[in-house]
């Protein structure tokens, strides 16, 4: 499958085998990413009224093994931003931002129609008059002289009020009647058009290669940051459970246990990864874990190397501290506050579990609303 983000720069119908989504905003590609798409044509995206999309989204997709394609209008800006890190940038727009041809994000700016016209634009992007003016000189409309009167009187105009009708304004009448007889060039169109043809190209993966892929792959370094583990997570469905409290502390113990090792400099191997993903695979009686725990490969790459770097740390826990615990001591002592150790009355497991001495025995926590 392809998702394609597309508004303003060309109409849907011309996304053909693609799925169109609205310009994105920020969050929009990590949802996307629950639809396990083979590639992303970012291409319209929205800014000043709702958040933009974001660059760690861009880059969770292409570590979940997912092309992301960029070009036009939202989608050129953020390839010129990442194409180092494995965005494919696409088009005339994309270079001119990566070769510092243009630099403000304004150029490729509109005002535009909601969802139910369409998106249709409403006034005239600062790029496609540099093109038009470009392509007129070369065509015989338009003199120098004139095109850059042109594209100076376009950039003095704020891009909502931009429309054809006053920029044609700068011209001699000769040179007007000229204009009017000639195919004005959209290069937005023309770049998003690109666009969706390269991520239309993008390779299949077979689930099998998929696999491969995983198991020699490492997480990507530095991890996400927390704040944006926040702003992925969405975990309000959970909470209702009755094991919620549970799950949760389990997901800590182990979180915090690999970060320690992270913190002391420890990585795991990819034979320890391979471990982990395997017993996961086991535990599950599943060879696609993606399919069967609703994350992409990145996400579960990152959870085999916390169970890898956990394992880790329970391997070494007397060399880890000093006068640290044994397997032996850790095993009776859980045995004990489970009231599992020999010699313990029948009672005692269940008055252990009333006064809170189990992890598990707690009260959920409760989500504040924000």
């Amino acid at each position: 499958m392809i998702v394609a983000f597309l508004g303003p720069s060309l109409p849907a119908s011309e996304a053909r085998g693609a799925l169109v989504l609205p310009p994105a905003r920020q969050g929009d590609i990590w949802r996307a990413l629950r639809l396990r798409p083979r590639a992303i044509a970012l291409i319209d995206g929205v800014f000043e009224s709702q958040p933009s999309v974001w660059h760690h989204e861009i880059l969770d997709a292409l570590d979940a093994g997912v092309a992301v394609f960029g070009g036009a209008s939202m989608g050129a800006l953020r390839a010129a931003e990442l194409h180092g890190f494995g965005m494919v940038g696409v088009g005339r727009i994309f270079r001119w931002y990566r070769d510092g041809t243009i630099a403000d994000d304004a150029e490729v700016a509109l005002l535009h129609g909601e969802a139910e016209h369409g998106f249709l634009p409403l006034t005239v992007p600062q790029v496609n008059v540099r093109w038009a003016a470009q392509e007129a000189v070369r065509a015989g409309v338009l003199r120098p002289r004139e095109a850059r009167a042109l594209v100076l009187r376009s950039a003095r105009i704020f891009y909502q009020e931009r429309t054809w009708a006053p920029l044609l304004q700068a011209l001699p009448a000769p040179a007007l009647a000229k204009w009017k007889k000639w195919r004005v060039p959209d290069l937005k169109a023309q770049d998003a058009r690109e666009t969706l043809r390269a991520a239309a190209g993008a390779p299949r993966r077979t689930a099998q290669s998929g696999r491969r892929e995983l198991a020699t792959r490492s997480p990507r370094q530095p991890a996400p940051s927390s704040l944006v583990r926040r702003r992925r997570a969405s975990a309000e469905d959970l909470w209702r459970r009755p094991d919620a409290a549970a799950l949760s502390d389990a997901g800590l113990r182990r979180a915090l246990l690999a970060g320690w090792a992270r913190e002391l400099g420890l990585r795991a191997t990819g034979a320890e990864i391979e471990a982990a993903l395997q017993q996961w695979r086991s535990a599950l009686a599943t060879r696609d874990l993606p399919a069967a725990t609703g994350l992409d490969d990145a996400e579960v790459l990152r959870l085999c190397e916390e169970l890898a770097l956990e394992r880790l740390v329970l391997d070494h826990a007397p060399r880890f501290i000093n006068d640290g615990p044994s397997a032996d001591e850790a095993l009776l002592a859980e045995a004990r506050l489970r009231g599992l150790a020999p010699g313990t009355s029948p009672g005692t497991a269940k008055e252990a579990g009333a006064r809170g001495l189990l992890g598990t025995a707690r009260q959920p926590r409760r989500r504040r609303k924000r």
